[in-house]
């Protein structure tokens, strides 16, 4: 190990830098501020959830807390402002934060206020799909795939797999974060489709994988 140029010093040249904290873009960085984070909502009275590790739960007498934790972004909501606004403060004085405010977008889903309550979709979410797969003009059918037309590995290979995969991921993302329109043999033998599955035929069938 060497010390970094611009940072040499003349009087220890044999010396290494001690690194006190994190940088940003390391691996052991997330998980890291994870412990770090997770930590002080637990001392703090926080329960972390069985079902989602980044959930964390406050309950005393008949107030709750949420927060959801993703990488550096966290969303708190509670139906009392004050007890909300009481624990950003304890959050500031423990953490360098910035307050984005209400919440509108976060991890595809678009959110609505009003005044009976708020309203999720993933409308901008599922437009910049058709965006990527080059769909957005397409007309809407009423079945899937054309029933005609039967689907075969023979051919070229697809020029891209990594595209096909990355709008396969980005569907599943979509279907899966929708319950009601959950498919479930959206991501089977995706490695096969990739190769050799004509894509524009792939494109109409979001089941056929």
């Amino acid at each position: 190990m060497e010390q970094p140029l611009g940072y040499v010093d003349s009087s220890h040249p044999n010396h290494v830098c001690s690194l006190k904290k994190a940088i940003y873009g390391l691996k052991q960085e997330p998980r890291a501020w994870f412990h770090r984070f997770s930590h002080f909502l637990l001392v703090g009275g926080f329960n972390c959830s069985k079902a989602d590790s980044s959930l964390f739960v406050y309950l005393i007498a008949h107030e709750i807390i949420y927060l959801l934790l993703y990488i550096n972004d966290i969303i708190i909501t509670d139906s009392n402002v004050s007890l909300i606004d009481t624990f950003i403060h304890k959050l500031r004085q423990e953490f360098s934060m910035k307050d984005l405010g209400t919440l509108n977008y976060f991890l595809g889903l678009e959110v609505t206020h009003s005044a009976t309550g708020i309203f999720l979709s993933q409308l901008k979410y599922a437009r910049d799909l058709l965006l990527r797969g080059d769909l957005f003009d397409s007309k809407p059918v009423g079945t899937p795939m054309i029933v005609s037309h039967h689907l075969t590995t023979d051919g070229h290979l697809f020029y891209s797999p990594t595209t096909y995969r990355s709008l396969v991921g980005v569907l599943q993302y979509l279907t899966i974060t929708r319950p009601y329109n959950t498919c479930s043999k959206l991501s089977k033998s995706i490695h096969t489709c990739s190769k050799r599955t004509p894509f524009s035929s792939c494109k109409k069938d979001p089941q056929i994988c």
